[in-house]
């Protein structure tokens, strides 16, 4: 990864380069229909940046932003698990403030893709993350991200569908650290 620079922010720097973000969204699902829409992404940032923990890095070559990935830790009175299907293990959707690290966005620009910088951009944020596990939706038909989150250690373990208006059905994986995949 010669010439990528990856950085922490919060919040508060992060508004800094809001449109950078949205650029980015907008190229990588360019076509998605209204679900990608810029409008229904700039209201999903707001709220998200909002979130205590909150946290982004950012993957640059040459001061251009190629990549991305946010998330935070999920509140006890979170809505993150709403329209999850049974079956799902008991006290799976019980959350605490530091139980979960969600997962919200992993990008990378399309021409810089297959160059190792989603796994160094999943690693760098979840290294930061002190929460018992992660957690993150994936559409069951992007086989390369399934594939890239089950070589990095994740599991499905059911499916969820938002109550967003458009919103597609996702698979929910799951990830612990790795010293308690070690224990097992």
């Amino acid at each position: 990864m010669e010439g990528v620079q990856l950085r922490h922010h919060n919040a508060e720097e992060a508004k800094e380069i809001l449109d950078q973000l949205v650029g980015l969204y907008l190229e990588v699902y360019a076509g998605g229909g209204e679900f990608h829409s810029e409008d229904r992404y700039r209201r999903q940032l707001d709220l998200h940046m909002q979130r205590a923990g909150w946290e982004l890095v950012t993957a640059k070559v040459d001061g251009s932003l190629v990549g991305y990935i946010y998330g935070f830790p999920l509140p006890p009175e979170t809505r993150w698990w709403e329209g999850i299907h049974d079956p799902v293990p008991p006290g799976f959707t019980d959350e605490d403030g530091t139980r979960t690290f969600a997962i919200s966005e992993l990008m990378v620009h399309p021409a810089w893709r297959r160059r190792g910088i989603a796994a160094a951009l999943h690693d760098e944020l979840l290294a930061a993350q002190e929460e018992r596990r992660a957690t993150l939706l994936v559409r069951p038909e992007n086989a390369a991200a399934q594939t890239a989150y089950r070589s990095w250690g994740w599991t499905k373990v059911t499916k969820l569908q938002p109550g967003w208006e458009n919103a597609p059905t996702f698979d929910v994986l799951v990830r612990t650290p790795a010293y308690e995949r070690e224990l097992d």
